[in-house]
């Protein structure tokens, strides 16, 4: 079991659109939610950060994530490419890893969950709901279920 003192509700969030990011922020702050928050550019970088290489090899400024948001559609390495990598690594394997994006193609559905998605959501379109899924998200995540420990 993880020590009680140690912040275990660090959210590693794979999006390069910046005014994603500022929203998914900004709906944190309203659903009264205040993960530790990271934010990585694409699933290269993403890699990088969980590898602990290049920019990201001081855990201080890089902390362990507890869980990842991940977009699929991104630059460089997208989303279920990235995933596929996570879940083939043996220390990396374990992290959750939910998939939120706009895409409602069955096809990638299928394939993140394949690759080893632990859940799909679909990225809310009105401000509130993203309010509300983030606010059940983290209470999910961050208070109800066990994760697993760090490396």
């Amino acid at each position: 079991m993880a020590d009680p003192g140690v912040n275990r509700s660090v959210l590693l969030v794979v999006e390069d659109d910046q005014d994603d990011q500022l929203l998914l922020v900004d709906a944190l702050r309203a659903a009264g939610q205040a993960p530790t928050l990271k934010f990585v550019q694409d699933g290269q970088e993403l890699l990088d950060y969980l590898r602990r290489e290049g920019e990201h090899s001081d855990p201080a400024r890089s902390p362990w994530p507890s869980l990842i948001l991940l977009d699929l559609r991104m630059p460089r390495l997208d989303g279920p490419a990235a995933l596929e990598a996570i879940k083939a690594d043996p220390r990396l394997r374990r992290l959750p890893v939910v998939v939120m994006t706009t895409s409602w193609s069955e096809r990638d559905i299928a394939r993140c969950y394949d690759a080893g998605a632990s859940s799909f959501v679909l990225k809310p379109v009105t401000f509130q709901k993203l309010v509300e899924v983030m606010g059940r998200l983290c209470r999910y995540w961050f208070g109800t279920v066990e994760l697993p420990p760090g490396p």
